[in-house]
């Protein structure tokens, strides 16, 4: 039977003064699972599908993907097809990632099942935001289909304006908040967080994730309550069943040959020769032991066997000897080396070294010409300051193709985030910034590595930061009631670990924070305890980085664009553009230099030397320049008169050189002298108001070393011919 249109399942939640409602039956019916979501004027469409794996790819493929329609906004792509492009933008990709990192883990690892969720902004009010609504709607999404899913889950945001906390802020009220927090929460505690600060002490950041989770409650309620009405049946669905005898004895083989020996070697690369020279012994071993030979499925999960088995040690370590893989304590930060200025050529660069993680920044500075647009449902936007974040594949010791993935985008974003409240404003530094981290070494954290690193290039290129800024990420483990934060994680106990904390900021506050939780029960104490030890580590990494470079070098780098702004005459910002801007395409052609013109008559230069700067700036202010009485000028004369010839002596710029004061002699007619387009040497005698009176003939006495007095005032100009005789004329 046909779904009607005009009666779906609908349930709502009021949060604060805003309802979130969630339908279901109007739309994607054909999906498993169908859900519009809504607040204000802006919708998000999000739909589940799946189809049945034929065989174990390994890992759970789940895909998530966010797409914004112009459409929503009332909008036309601005793309050459004016359609929405294939590649997603990063807005898109972040968004994508913060709906994925939630829901992921809920899925059981073992579903043998493809699934794909999608994400649509339909409608688009530019008030509420959608990327929360997204990843509440994803999760209810998959809450009513056929899927096993341990949800449910909703986001939300968190804003601070004035001291007070605010759930889910207008984009108005996002641009006076102190703090911009997307977080994910479930019925009990945090999933996921990820956002951007002003310097906010941790405690406020604590406080404001409270907040934030216990406001968004009436959401999960309102999942549940939908999921009652029109939940499909859940499909079946069987855990793995462990082979406790394989198990025994991969254990047995894994001992035998050193596996705690293995996981407590420091160095990256040869803790992973040890492991997968362990791994090929069991597997051997295993492959000739009757009891197994011919279980096709059990020589399969000899390697994931033991990497369980290298998480328990590690673990174990950790919670009952308080060492780490690398020998540490749980609190003590890796050794730190940094090198600025190591690029000749780049306007700032810097090498920040963290133990076995590296990252080489670059910071690019350029004019607004170099501006970011970006394309989105609020209009073109543009982005003054970029972060971009590489990994290639070489980092880590490995052959992959070379591309950019969400992870890159993700990190690039967090470490943008961290860095941007330091910058100045487009007034006080008008150039556009970019920084590059590119990942040349990688033992975990490197994208505080691109933190740190991006921070000590901007200050090597001399960009007037307010303060430097440092990023850690943080670990946990928790074995029942046993809790342990580990600070500085490797890349290893991020993978073997139950958090990824990462908090970035200056030493007055955090600028940029990330976590994502593998297990439930992460209280407010933990949180607080590791954001404490957070502090205690930026203080020292912040520390270790002014020993080389305590603040923004005094000047920028020979390489980096020249910069100047000059005022002139709004009136005379036609004659610099010319026609069909001739001029300002000289004058950049010219000297390379980039203009930009604002119609107060502001002018920005960016030029690519000083020498570049100094012929650009005199070849814009050529055209702002006053006439001046007693000053020579070369002009070209544009029309004959009865009374005299008008000369333009500057742009826009013309003098009356009365016929008395063309020659040292008496002149019958103005043709007698000079013709239109001849050019003529006169000085400027007279000005009153707008109008100006010049005289070739006190140039021409000046030539003749005789001295020249000007007449007495005469009458407007066009009055009688009869005055042409005054001049008194020379003086010996």
């Amino acid at each position: 039977m046909f779904q009607d249109i005009f009666s779906p399942t609908r349930v709502s939640a009021r949060l604060g003064q805003k309802e979130i409602l969630f339908e279901s039956g109007r739309l994607a019916n054909q999906a498993d699972g169908s859900v519009w979501i809504q607040c204000g004027g802006t919708v998000v469409l999000v739909t589940v599908c799946s189809q049945a794996l034929e065989f174990d790819k390994g890992f759970f493929p789940l895909t998530v993907e966010y797409s914004e329609r112009m459409y929503a906004a009332g909008r036309i792509p601005g793309s050459f097809f004016r359609r929405e492009i294939g590649r997603p933008s990063e807005r898109e990709t972040l968004v994508s990632r913060l709906i994925d990192r939630p829901i992921r883990p809920l899925f059981p690892k073992d579903l043998m099942q493809d699934v794909q969720v999608l994400a649509t902004v339909i409608s688009a009010d530019a008030e509420n935001e959608s990327d929360v609504l997204a990843l509440t709607g994803a999760s209810a999404a998959v809450l009513i289909s056929s899927l096993p899913f341990a949800g449910p889950v909703a986001g939300g945001r968190v804003g601070r304006i004035n001291g007070e906390f605010v759930l889910n802020p207008t984009f108005a009220e996002q641009a006076e908040s102190d703090l911009n927090i997307v977080f994910a929460a479930s019925r009990d505690a945090l999933t996921m967080v990820e956002g951007e600060a002003s310097f906010v002490p941790e405690d406020v950041i604590i406080d404001a994730l409270d907040f934030g989770r216990q406001a968004i409650q009436p959401l999960i309620d309102a999942q549940e309550e939908l999921a009652r009405l029109c939940a499909k049946e859940k499909m079946p669905y069987v855990p793995h069943t462990e082979n406790l005898q394989l198990r025994e004895r991969v254990e047995e083989l894994a001992r035998k040959h050193g596996i705690e020996a293995a996981m407590q070697i420091p160095e990256k690369m040869e803790r992973k020769e040890a492991r997968k020279n362990l791994r090929l012994h069991v597997q051997e071993e295993i492959a000739q032991d009757p009891q197994f030979a011919e279980d096709e499925a059990a020589l399969k999960s000899v390697g994931d066997i033991v990497g369980e088995l290298e998480k328990s040690v590690v673990r174990a370590r950790i919670i009952n000897e308080g060492l780490r893989i690398d020998g540490r304590d749980v609190k003590t930060v890796r050794p730190i080396q940094i090198q600025t200025g190591v690029l000749p050529r780049a306007h700032g660069s810097a090498i920040f070294r963290r133990g076995e993680t590296k990252s080489l920044a670059v910071t690019t500075l350029g004019s607004s010409a170099d501006e970011q647009k970006v394309d989105s449902l609020s209009g073109d936007v543009s982005k003054r300051f970029m972060l971009h974040y590489n990994f290639p594949p070489f980092s880590v010791g490995e052959v992959k193709p070379v591309r950019v993935s969400r992870r890159e985008i993700g990190h690039g974003a967090l470490a943008e985030k961290s860095l941007r409240p330091t910058l100045p404003s487009m007034e006080d530094f008008p150039f556009t910034v970019r920084v590059v981290s590119e990942t040349v070494e990688s033992n975990g954290s490197s994208s505080m590595a691109a933190v740190c690193g991006g921070s000590l290039a901007l200050m090597d290129a001399g960009v007037p930061v307010s303060a430097p800024v440092a990023g850690v990420a943080m670990g946990l483990i928790k074995e029942g009631d046993k809790v342990v934060v580990l600070t500085d994680i490797l890349g290893d106990e991020d993978a073997l670990g139950d958090m990824d904390f990462k908090i970035a900021g200056t030493a007055e506050g955090v600028t940029g924070i990330q976590m994502d939780i593998k297990i439930t029960g992460l209280t407010t104490d933990i949180m607080r305890q590791a954001m404490r030890a957070a502090h205690e580590a930026r203080l020292h990494i912040l520390g270790e980085m002014t020993k080389i470079i305590a603040g923004p070098r005094g000047e920028l780098s020979a390489y980096a664009p020249q910069h100047r702004e000059i005022e002139v005459n709004p009136d005379i910002i036609r004659l610099i553009i010319g026609p069909g801007g001739k001029n300002i395409k000289a004058i950049t052609q010219a000297t390379g230099a980039s203009v930009d013109i604002d119609d107060s008559g502001k002018i920005s230069i960016f030029a690519p030397t000083k020498e570049a700067l100094e012929k650009a700036s005199e070849l814009i202010t050529y055209y702002d320049q006053r006439p001046e009485v007693g000053k020579n000028y070369q002009g070209k004369v544009r029309k004959l008169l009865e009374i005299g010839a008008i000369v333009e002596i500057l742009p826009n710029v013309e003098a009356l050189v009365h016929i008395s004061q063309l020659d040292t002699g008496r002149v019958q007619k103005v043709e007698d002298v000079t013709r239109v387009g001849e050019e003529m040497e006169v000085k400027v005698i007279e000005i009153v108001g707008d109008r100006v009176r010049a005289s070739r003939k006190a140039v021409l006495f000046e030539r003749q070393g005789q001295v020249w007095e000007p007449e007495a005032p005469r009458r407007p100009h066009g009055d009688r011919e009869g005055q042409r005789g005054r001049g008194r004329g020379p003086r010996s």
